[in-house]
């Protein structure tokens, strides 16, 4: 039997917290913390890591206690270096391409990275699967967001293949090379090339830091019609 995936909450409107909790735990997700404030939740995370029970996903909003500014996504940040592994997943309830830059600017290290808004909770199927791809290590990003943080660097789309732009957008599915090799019935190395290739289209330098993420934002904003789930 698959183990359940496993959660933190952060918010500081406990409704909304208690709500989230027992829509996910009807989903087969275990929580297994709660937190109101940003410096408990780095508590409750780190005491859970000393234990040998770090959670597969930390889902926090941008705005709590103790100043009601960007203390959560501050803990996200700080938890996210302090644990690589650690999948983040940051709800917002303004598009504030500021907070997802930061967030995405963070070396890609084996756990997922995901910032929506709030209103794609109401979505339940789609934030679900945003969720398990986070936990997989995989990378999900609101569209309003994706729009806002490249409308200036849209350039390189046009030049890609039919076959890249496809991979492209299994990327922005939140799949793997290997699951979009499944998927496509390619080889790996295949894959491999053309991911290659796009990145090169879109003038994605090999020094540069996640530019897979940054492929994948190319690609919301040009569409605007991401998958999410």
């Amino acid at each position: 039997m698959t183990e359940p995936i496993t959660l933190v909450l952060a918010d500081d409107a406990a409704l909304l917290r208690e709500g989230l909790a027992g829509l996910l735990q009807r989903q087969g997700f275990e929580i297994v913390g709660q937190e109101s404030r940003a410096d408990a939740l780095r508590l409750t995370v780190d005491e859970l890591a000393a234990n040998g029970s770090l959670p597969d996903v930390v889902v926090t909003d941008v705005r709590m206690p103790p100043t009601m500014t960007t203390d959560g996504l501050q803990a996200a940040l700080d938890l996210k270096a302090a644990y690589p592994g650690l999948g983040v997943l940051v709800l917002s309830q303004y598009v504030a391409a500021v907070y997802a830059q930061q967030l995405f600017a963070l070396p890609a290290a084996g756990g997922g990275t995901g910032y929506l808004l709030k209103d794609r909770v109401a979505q339940v199927a789609d934030f679900v699967g945003s969720l398990r791809i986070v936990a997989a290590g995989g990378v999900v990003i609101d569209p309003e967001v994706a729009r806002a943080m490249m409308r200036t660097n849209r350039s390189g789309l046009g030049d890609l293949s039919p076959r890249e732009f496809e991979v492209l957008e299994l990327m922005a599915r939140g799949l793997s090379n290997a699951q979009i090799a499944d998927d496509l019935v390619l080889s790996g190395a295949a894959v491999a090339k053309h991911v290659s290739n796009i990145f090169a289209k879109l003038g994605l330098d090999p020094s540069e830091e996640n530019r897979r993420v940054r492929a994948i934002l190319a690609f919301l904003a040009d569409t605007g019609a991401p998958r999410l789930g």
